[in-house]
Parts: C-alpha cells; sequence; structure tokens
C-alpha cells in the first residue's frame, strides 16, 4: 500500500512514475529565494542589520541564534508579518518558470503579497497552540486554505484536507479532522500545522522552531515527516532553531546569527568542522559538560527514598456508573528509588510518563500510596509535621519567568523562605542572608555602577562566585534587591529562583525541567552553577527532565519512565551507554 500523499496544486507535481525534476539543492541554479540588504526597525532601535541569505529549490537551510538573535524577525519580514516594524532591502522570490520574473517581497503590494502567502510561501509557527484557531476543527481549517489557494470546493477541500492529514502521519486522519486543536496531543496539533503549512504546496517553507515543543523522539518523528515531505514535493525549507542537534539531522546549509546580524554561513559539516567565527564555536561548545563528584560513599542514608511509589488520579466514568463512584487513572505505578547526599537522581521520559507526578509526590503536593522516606520521615496531613521536611526539600521550576511573583522584589523573592522558617531574624539578618545567597549564584551587590544587568552571555562585570569553569559572570548592579523579575533575563531568573531555594538551607533540591525554557548556552551556565553548588554543599538533586544531554551532565542515577512505570534503572553510564528496554534505546538515539 503507498504512502499517502499531499493533495497536489492544479500542474504543481509530475505524472506519476516520473522522476521529479528536483532530488535536492539546486546550488548550480539561481536561488528560489534570494535575500540582500534586509533590515528590520522599530522605531529608532534597529533588531536585524543588513542580512544576506539565500535558498535554492529543494534546499533545506537552518538559521539558528539564541533568543534575541533576530532569526524569527527576519522569516517574519519576508512575509511582511511584523507589526508596526520599518523594513528596508529586497527579497528576491523567482517565479513558477524561468522565464517568469522575480518579485520583490518587501516591495509588492499587500494584495500581491497574500497570493503569495500560504501558496508560494508557506509558515509552521512556533507554538501550534496558539497558531490553530480554537473555534475551528482541524479540518475545517485545513480545508479553508484549500478552498482560499487552490479554489476546491467544500466537499473537494475536506477530503483533500483528511488527505493532508493522513500525509502527516496522524492516526484516524478522518476522525482527526473533526477534533478541535485542544482534543489532540502536542505532536498531533504539530501535524495539523504541517498539513495546512503544505495544503496550497509552497515552493518555500518557513519552519519556526517546528519541536520546541515536543519530546525527543517526536523531534525526530517531525523531523523526518518533513524530510519526507520535502522530498516529495521538492520544496525548499528555512528551518529556524536553536536546536544544534536539530541542524545536523535535517539541514544541508546553516547560516548563524547573533544580536541581529549573520555572522556565518556554510555547508553544515563544514561549519560545525571548522566554525569561524566566535559566536558560532561558543554555540557549538554549549554542550552541557560534565563535573559533578563521583568519588561518593553510597553507604550514607538516604535523603530520600521511595519504595512501591503510586500516584493515581480519580477519573469520571461514563454512563450511570459514573453517579456512584470514580474511576482511576495510575500516574505513577510501583516507583522506587533512593537519593544519597552529594548525588543526583535523573528521572528521564516523555510528556505523560509520570515524572513531574514523581516529583509532585516527591514534594509533598500530591497524595500516593506506598513508601516515602524524607530524612526519616513521611508526608502527612498535619501540615505543621510537613514544615520542617519542606525546609529539607526545595523546588526550581521549569519557567523561571511564571514561578517568580512580577508583584514582588528580589529581596522579598529569595528571602520569602525564611520568614517561614526562620521567623526570628530580623531585617537587616535577612537582608544579609539574601545578599549572600545572590553572591553564591553569581549574581553580585548592589554597590557597583552598572546600570542595567547585561544579557545573558555579556561580559562579567565583577562578582566573587562566578568561576571560569562555570561559563558564568557574577554580576554587580545598582538596586538588585529592589528589582521585580521582568528586569532579569531568563537565565538571571533562573539564578533568582536557585537562590530563593537554597537560602533555606535544604538537602534535597527537586529540579523540574531547570533548563528547558533557556538557550543553550545559558542552560549551560546554569547546570554549571548547579553542579558547583552541588560540590560545596553536598546537595542531593532529583532531576526531572526530557533532554538526555542533560542527564548525561548531571546524574549519578538514572531511572527511566514511561506511561507510569519504571521501565529502567541504574547507574548513569549503564543505562545511558548500555541500555536495555527498547525506548531507552529510542531516547538515547533520539539525541545523538
Amino acid at each position: 500500500m503507498m504512502a499517502p500523499t499531499l493533495p497536489a496544486a492544479r500542474g504543481s507535481l509530475p505524472p506519476e512514475g516520473a522522476v521529479p525534476p528536483w532530488g535536492g539543492p539546486a546550488a548550480g541554479h539561481a536561488p528560489l529565494l534570494d535575500v540582500k540588504g534586509l533590515r528590520v526597525s522599530f522605531g529608532d532601535k534597529e533588531v536585524v542589520h543588513g542580512v544576506d541569505l539565500h535558498i535554492h529549490p529543494g534546499e533545506k537551510l537552518a538559521l539558528v541564534g539564541e533568543s534575541g538573535s533576530g532569526k524569527t524577525v527576519t522569516a517574519l519580514a519576508l512575509l511582511r508579518l511584523v507589526l508596526n516594524a520599518d523594513i528596508s532591502g529586497s527579497a528576491m522570490l523567482s517565479g513558477a518558470d524561468p522565464a517568469s520574473p522575480s518579485l520583490d517581497l518587501l516591495s509588492i503590494s499587500e494584495r500581491e503579497l497574500r497570493a503569495i502567502r500560504g501558496r508560494e510561501i508557506a509558515m509552521i509557527f512556533q507554538e501550534p497552540m496558539t497558531a490553530l484557531n480554537p473555534l475551528y476543527t482541524v479540518g475545517n481549517q485545513i480545508a479553508e486554505v484549500l478552498q482560499l489557494k487552490q479554489g476546491l470546493s467544500n466537499r473537494q477541500a475536506w477530503d483533500s484536507a483528511i488527505e493532508a492529514l493522513a500525509a502527516t502521519g496522524i492516526p484516524e486522519p478522518a476522525r482527526r479532522a473533526q477534533a478541535y486543536p485542544h482534543q489532540l496531543s502536542g505532536g498531533q496539533r504539530q501535524r495539523a500545522m504541517i498539513a495546512m503549512a503544505l495544503a496550497g504546496r509552497p515552493k518555500l517553507l518557513l519552519a519556526d522552531e517546528p519541536t520546541t515543543a515536543l519530546d525527543v523522539t517526536l523531534r525526530v518523528q517531525m523531523l523526518e515527516l518533513l524530510a519526507d515531505l520535502q522530498r516529495q514535493t521538492g520544496m525548499a525549507v528555512l528551518l529556524i532553531t536553536h536546536d544544534l542537534n536539530m541542524v545536523r539531522r535535517f539541514a544541508d546549509r546553516v547560516a548563524v546569527m547573533e544580536n541581529g546580524h549573520l555572522v556565518e554561513s556554510g555547508g553544515v559539516n563544514e561549519v560545525f568542522s571548522h566554525p569561524q567565527h566566535a559566536y558560532t564555536r561558543k554555540l557549538i561548545d554549549s554542550r552541557p559538560q560534565r563535573d559533578v563528584p563521583q568519588e561518593l560513599s553510597m553507604q550514607a542514608a538516604p535523603v530520600m527514598q521511595g519504595r512501591d511509589l503510586r500516584v493515581s488520579y480519580p477519573i469520571p466514568i461514563p454512563g450511570i456508573r459514573g453517579w456512584f463512584r470514580k474511576g482511576e487513572f495510575v500516574a505513577v505505578k510501583g516507583a522506587a528509588f533512593a537519593i544519597q547526599p552529594g548525588r543526583t537522581l535523573g528521572v528521564v521520559g516523555e510528556s505523560g510518563s509520570g515524572k513531574s507526578t514523581l516529583a509532585m509526590a516527591a514534594l509533598g503536593l500530591l497524595p500516593y500510596a506506598g513508601a516515602l522516606d524524607v530524612v526519616g520521615r513521611q508526608w502527612g496531613p498535619d501540615t505543621v509535621a510537613n514544615k520542617a521536611i519542606r525546609r529539607v526539600v526545595q523546588v526550581v521550576f521549569q519557567d523561571p519567568y511564571s514561578s517568580l511573583s512580577p508583584r514582588m522584589t528580589v529581596e522579598e523573592i529569595v528571602g520569602e523562605g525564611l520568614l517561614v522558617h526562620e521567623p526570628d531574624l530580623n531585617r537587616e539578618g535577612r537582608r544579609e542572608r539574601v545578599l549572600q545567597m545572590l553572591e553564591e549564584v553569581g549574581l553580585g551587590a548592589e554597590q557597583s555602577a552598572v546600570a542595567r544587568p547585561p544579557q545573558d552571555g555579556a561580559h562579567p562585570v565583577g562578582g566573587q562566585r562566578a568561576t571560569r569553569s562555570e561559563g558564568a559572570w557574577g554580576q554587580n548592579f545598582p538596586g538588585l534587591l529592589q528589582r521585580y523579575p521582568h528586569e532579569f533575563s531568563g537565565g538571571q531568573r533562573q539564578r533568582l529562583a536557585i537562590a530563593r531555594a537554597l537560602i533555606v538551607q535544604p538537602q534535597l533540591l527537586v529540579l523540574d525541567e531547570p533548563t528547558s525554557a533557556l538557550d543553550v548556552t545559558i542552560q549551560k551556565q546554569v547546570l554549571a552553577l548547579l553542579q558547583r553548588l552541588q560540590r560545596e554543599k553536598g546537595l542531593a538533586y532529583l532531576l526531572i527532565t526530557h533532554d538526555v544531554d542533560v542527564i548525561r551532565a548531571m546524574a549519578h542515577q538514572v531511572i527511566v519512565m514511561k506511561d507510569g512505570e519504571v521501565l529502567e534503572s541504574g547507574s548513569v553510564d549503564k543505562v545511558l551507554q548500555q541500555p536495555e528496554h527498547p525506548y531507552t534505546r529510542t531516547l538515547v538515539a533520539a539525541q545523538m
């Protein structure tokens, strides 16, 4: 049985059995898109500075850089989708055949550009849940594109929408076409976005971080899907990403952006093997490095130990039976683990595997069955008794921006735990402890003349605790204690979250995806900070992540979870270098 294909635009595909005219980047021919001197400004602030890019038919070009580098603005500017921006330069799109004149996307009328959007050039946006309309089924949204761009009837458009979903490998495409975005999983929503973008058979696809919100195995599936559809249709792909593993797997060429400037470009193998620019070398060298204490006694009493741990949620039962009782969904099934002082237990798995539920139970935030000992005590219904345990176990959440109160100052955020656990400490004593903790996490005291905190990766400005091995910077700037979270960069906010957790001197930190919201270079800095703090303070970590590279850098022991079950456990070397379970092998292979 042949694999389903996307609905063909009229006259866009060769006859069945014919060899398609593409088959890779047509480097010897004129570019499909030739961008010269692209500049984007908001008022008097220029954010893209004279970028030159070109992409040939059938080519896969990756545009890489950290957040704020200008890569997404560059892609959106090509379709003039950046609001209130001044755009200059040229972006020449070649015609349907060599005899047709090229069009400058930056100078043609809005009406002409509307005809190009979705048909000649389509875009996959970063977050499908916000890009898809929640009031319409995904089938209707794909059919609308087909009606507008190909003039199909309602019936033809609906049938073609189902074919487009089938081409992305989504299960039960006819049923999924009738689903609303919230009724689909993250991977299914992303496939629906891809189907919508490719419905008009574009010559160029702009893919803006198309796999950021997906688990690692789903990322590989999406890349393989895009590569298959690209070979099938011959379209060119401009991939916007900060994921260098994705670039290695997918792209033919790579262009590197820093602070709105294009600093380097070339073939993927050439750039990754012999990077010329310092920023490119910094990105390539940003893979997490292992620097954790190894010679530790396994005989020490565990800070936390779980035996036959089970966590379940009540769920409604359909029909009349649901009037009298509830069903049960078991999120964690019989997990067993132990975490010694100074060691890290990594819990790895995809979304829905139960790893975050395990973390919530470890924090005493969810009821559980089985045994869970924290320094010899158990979580219970008595909040006074639990208070002592909460000082032992603290947490650092995934997104530092949402986990820090926007209405509290740095002094209030970091010192809040002292109000609960050391209420007799006076204000001066709390402030001294807060300043000391900020120094320890690489944020300096308020005696410098620097007006604003530097952005992540900026040049160091003093500070006593930052170390060269950490790649961090101790930052001193005035009014630090009176600043609010929005005045800090992502890496700085995560340092504040770590300081808040450490100020009560815990023995165990639960780290729930502590670096997944950060750029790769900042991720490396935060992991180095956590490694240093573990060496100096003998902290134990329960590390929750889906990133195998982070596990490899941080963990001593690993448990692999899927569908609430622990599939494999052991030392980090054993589990990652000699995985026994097929699922573990899939996770490890997907990260390489």
